[in-house]
């Protein structure tokens, strides 16, 4: 398939804002992509050159993407400023701008220009990343241009995600979304949409049960539910597994001894599927504690005081999160990182396994050592031994604890009562016993003293399928220092126009700049009252931000079915 076909796909599903009527361009499409290339047109419809969790990275900013577009169409880089500043798209610009008699290339060959691009690093790369875009875009017809510059720019944003694909792989099978939970079932073992995309076009839904778990790419983190008493949790769950809920970073730790390949390999991913091998050098050696040669584990990076010996807030373990003075951090944030599942074992997925076996497997796994710590826990079936044993936590400093049914597989991205965090008991800190995790959708601008900060409040919203609607506006919980770092990171996210993934938005909250999903905060309220304004249908009072979560995606915030749950458990009427 010609890129300029692609292209007029791209034009068709930017034109629409309804989900229905993307899964439908999205199969036609897909029937007309050959077994070959159909994997790769799943990665660039998602502005993507590999998997989510692959270290792959353009490194291309708008003033060298601004130098690539006058190279390619022999233009003033302030020509192509100046339409940037008028159309707010770089890719419009091209797109405008364009002057060349375009090729009829192949996807495939966008593709791997493409991919060329990320490889690129050292000395001078910067200066040939531009030329090879360049040349790329005087390759190609106008239209292709806009959305090949928007590509390497992370803001090709179609308005959908890989959910969007696994309903328009099941329509293209069969005309409708009947295979989706087959396809999301092993999306959440093996999260690589390309290879599933490529796996059912040669060989239908059968050919998934060749798709297993394998170290190297991650598995979707199993989620925690919500219950509001110890008393629930047992009635619900019976036998249970109480574990510390460490105040960390969740960590999946993937090892290889080099047994098969020859090459030892640690990697980690974080919850949103981010590869975060670089954060973490303390793991490089953790062979010495493991008796297996290949495993995968989930874990959470609790960073440690090297003075004391105690723990230390997320936030200050958060400051891994970097890309330069790794080294540094990790002699300043010690971590320990407390193993609490084991999801792999040399060649064996074990995910079916009842978590009871898992932690036997666990305990002849992971040896004792200065870097890895088997998570303790208790099993019980009281509700009184539940309740003491999260009240120790909290006298600890911890954030409580996570209750676990005893005999439940992993469930690989879901968020079922098989494991349920237990924070605080309804009636000892007011009805809103539980945070929400919420996506930055726009902020506005700020009077009096935030002014000068260019903000003065953000409007956030929760997740309603594929979309986000609004919940609150936050104004308070935030330093004079916060308030500058969070508009400096959502002006990296400004957009013209409100973006396609958010629902119609009351009059009363569009604020003042929009901003793509990206941002996850936690926030906390008093409690959830009835709101015929937020797009939610109830609204948080008094909300409060509590932190950024860096480590979230907007995938995995809270949901609008959750959030109505919430507001049950706290007395509301459905």
């Amino acid at each position: 398939m010609t890129f300029s076909d692609l292209s007029i796909y791209f034009k068709k599903l930017e034109e629409t804002s309804s989900r229905n009527t993307m899964t439908v361009i999205l199969a036609e499409l897909f029937k007309k992509a050959a077994p070959y290339e159909i994997g790769k047109i799943c990665y660039l419809l998602l502005g993507r050159v590999a998997p989510l969790y692959e270290a792959v990275e353009f490194g291309v900013a708008d003033k060298f993407a601004i130098r690539a577009i006058a190279q390619a169409y022999t233009k003033d880089p302030k020509d192509v400023l100046a339409a940037f500043k008028k159309y707010g798209d770089l890719g419009d610009a091209a797109q405008l701008l364009h002057t060349v008699k375009g090729k009829s290339i192949s996807g495939g060959d966008v593709f791997s220009r493409l991919f060329e691009i990320t490889q690129e690093n050292g000395i001078g790369s910067q200066d040939r990343k531009i030329t090879a875009l360049a040349n790329l875009l005087g390759s190609v017809d106008a239209l292709s241009a806009r959305y090949i510059t928007r590509i390497p720019l992370d803001k090709l944003r179609l308005g959908f995600s890989d959910m969007t694909i696994l309903d328009a792989l099941s329509w293209m099978m069969v005309g409708d979304k009947s295979q989706r939970e087959k396809l999301e079932e092993v999306y959440n073992i093996r999260p690589d949409i390309g290879l599933l995309a490529q796996t059912v076009k040669a060989q239908g839904i059968e050919g998934l049960a060749k798709v297993k778990a394998t170290v190297g790419a991650p598995i979707l983190a199993s989620l925690c539910q919500r219950l509001p008493t110890a008393d629930e949790m047992i009635k619900k769950m019976g036998t249970v597994a109480v574990e510390p809920k460490w105040d960390g970073v969740r960590v999946q730790i993937h090892y290889d001894s080099g047994l098969r390949t020859q090459d030892v390999r640690v990697k980690t991913f974080s919850r949103n599927l981010e590869n975060t091998t670089a954060m973490f050098p303390e793991l490089e050696n953790i062979g010495r504690q493991l008796n297996t040669d290949e495993v995968i584990l989930d874990s959470e990076a609790v960073g440690m005081d090297p003075a004391t010996g105690t723990l230390i807030p997320f936030q200050e373990t958060m400051t891994r999160k970097r890309k330069h003075g790794i080294a540094e951090q990790s002699a300043s944030v010690p971590l320990k990182f407390f193993v609490f599942d084991i999801l792999y074992k040399d060649g064996k997925d074990l995910l079916n396994n009842p978590l009871s076996e898992r932690r036997r497997v666990l305990e002849h796994t992971v040896k004792k050592g200065e870097t890895l710590v088997i998570s303790p826990q208790i099993v019980t079936d009281s509700a009184e031994e539940v309740r003491r044993y999260h009240d120790e936590q909290l006298r600890k400093g911890l954030e409580g604890a996570v209750v676990k049914k005893w005999n439940s597989p992993y469930e690989p991205g879901r968020r079922g009562y098989s494991w349920v965090k237990f924070k605080e008991e309804e009636g000892k800190t007011g009805k809103l016993t539980d945070t929400i995790d919420a996506v930055v959708m726009g902020y506005y601008k700020g009077e009096g003293k935030r002014a000068g900060f260019g903000i003065g409040a953000f409007l956030v919203g929760v997740r309603q399928g594929e979309s986000f609607v609004t919940v609150t506006k936050i104004g308070t919980g935030v330093s004079d220092e916060l308030w500058k770092d969070i508009r400096r990171q959502l002006n990296k996210l400004k957009v013209s126009q409100k973006p396609k993934e958010y629902a119609e938005v009351n009059k009363i909250f569009i604020p003042d700049v929009w901003v793509t999903p990206q941002l996850v905060v936690e926030i906390a309220g008093d409690d959830l009252t009835k709101s015929p304004s937020h797009g939610a249908g109830v609204a948080v009072r008094f909300p409060r931000l509590v932190m950024i979560r860096t480590d979230k995606s907007p995938a995995q915030i809270t949901t609008i079915d959750e959030l109505n749950d919430m507001y049950e458990k706290q007395g509301g009427i459905k």
